[in-house]
């Protein structure tokens, strides 16, 4: 019997000929990752137990990315637990500050993750990976720890949904709205503990940013992983910034999946999540009547420079409403120089927007756009939970870039075609 792409990566990083959905495993990981929230209570759990020394250097990496740059004293000490881990341990890849950037835009576009490997990180949307050929999935800081020192965790092999998506995508419509419209359809739990597999006409023409952005999402129908089988964009995208040799695997013709579901796309509009759940999707023009407070374009879902460009093809030349705060959020340092270079930024500084820099601060309701009471923000983020970016009593919609963009200009959540 055949196996899944995703099936293929765990048995070889089990060691194994096979496996099959629901068994056991213990898996050899590639990277494992901690953030400036998740890492603090993973080094204190490897202390605990004695722990000298992590299994490799350069494979346990952290990322100082949620409350930096820091907030208040208490991140300030978070980040600071960690920087003396890295030195402690000489760690080769410790990102604070200004080569930091969002954790799951930072690790592909370094190509520290490559395709191929098996990857856990304590953040749940370590699912991004996916977006490249990788197996990865968020783990508990407790998890996180013993990986450090052992270089392996267990997992219990899971069942694969294959969604294939066929049609051409209309201007406007990317790898966001395919996520949300995806969710919309089989709810916050219809893949629990499931692989999300990707394919498809229309996922073949899909850029790696928007591969990312949907497999970044696969957490929302409490998929394990979300994952896209590895084509011609894949091997371009390794051959420009793999720092190791990828493997590719593919799923085989005989491979058993829990359900085929298959979607024609081609007439799919821009769509919004609305509060307080992923699931809860609309299509934008539904929505025209929603007054919004916020803007917020960024985070590890879409604070690509493809993110950028398309919020920069609507604001130029227009202006951010009066009464709306537009903020921007480059998901790289890289990205920062990109977006400079192509005079971005100038666009979005010209229109009335702020520009800030690579940070998770407003997704998580940290800092630099956290909502009052009342409040209504939408957002290229990935929760629209109760409270996720402020006060409980506030409201999160969900959107793509352009979406969010021409919503800033009007200060109502908008069509892009009624801006253009």
């Amino acid at each position: 019997m055949g196996m899944t792409i995703t099936e293929k990566i765990l048995a070889a990083h089990a060691n194994l000929d096979e496996v099959k959905p629901g068994q056991l495993i213990n898996v050899k990981v590639d990277i494992a990752m901690g953030n400036d929230v998740t890492a603090p209570i993973a080094i204190k759990e490897f202390k605990k137990v004695g722990a000298k020394k992590v299994f490799d250097q350069a494979k346990v990496v952290f990322v100082a990315d949620h409350f930096t740059p820091n907030k208040d004293i208490a991140a300030a000490i978070q980040c600071k637990n960690i920087r003396d881990f890295a030195k402690e341990q000489n760690l080769v890849n410790y990102f604070e500050g200004g080569i930091s950037g969002i954790e799951h835009a930072l690790l592909p576009e370094q190509g520290l993750v490559v395709s191929g490997d098996l990857v856990i990180g304590a953040d749940s949307h370590t699912c991004t990976y996916g977006g490249i050929s990788a197996f990865a999935t968020g783990v508990g800081s407790t998890d996180l720890a013993a990986a450090m020192i052992t270089g392996e965790i267990w997992l219990k092999v899971p069942e694969t949904i294959r969604f294939v998506y066929r049609g051409k995508l209309k201007k406007w419509v990317g790898g966001k709205d395919l996520i949300l419209y995806t969710i919309g359809k089989i709810g916050v739990d219809g893949a629990l503990y499931k692989a999300m597999e990707f394919t498809g006409e229309t996922i073949s023409d899909l850029e790696i940013s928007g591969r990312l952005t949907m497999a970044n999402m696969a957490i929302e129908a409490g998929a394990k992983n979300g994952i896209f089988l590895p084509d011609a964009k894949t091997y371009e995208y390794m051959k420009q910034r793999a720092k190791r040799k990828p493997t590719y695997y593919d799923s085989d013709s005989d491979a058993v999946f829990s359900d085929i579901i298959e979607f024609d796309v081609s007439d799919l509009d821009p769509v919004v999540a609305c509060p307080h759940l992923p699931e809860n999707v609309k299509d934008v023009r539904e929505l025209s009547h929603v007054k919004i407070d916020q803007v917020v374009i960024g985070s590890c879902t879409n604070g690509r420079i493809e993110d950028l460009r398309e919020a920069a093809e609507i604001l130029d030349g227009r202006k951010v409403a009066s009464d709306v705060r537009f903020i921007i959020i480059p998901a790289t340092p890289e990205i920062v120089k990109q977006a400079l270079s192509e005079g971005l930024l100038e666009i979005f500084l010209e229109a009335g927007a702020i520009v800030g820099p690579p940070t998770c601060g407003p997704c998580l309701g940290g800092h630099m756009g956290v909502l009052a009471e009342g409040e209504v923000a939408i957002a290229t983020t990935n929760r629209n939970f109760v409270g996720r970016m402020g006060h409980p009593k506030s409201k999160v919609y969900l959107s793509n870039p352009a979406v969010a963009a021409a919503s800033g200009i009007t200060g109502y959540i908008t069509h892009p075609d009624e801006v253009i």
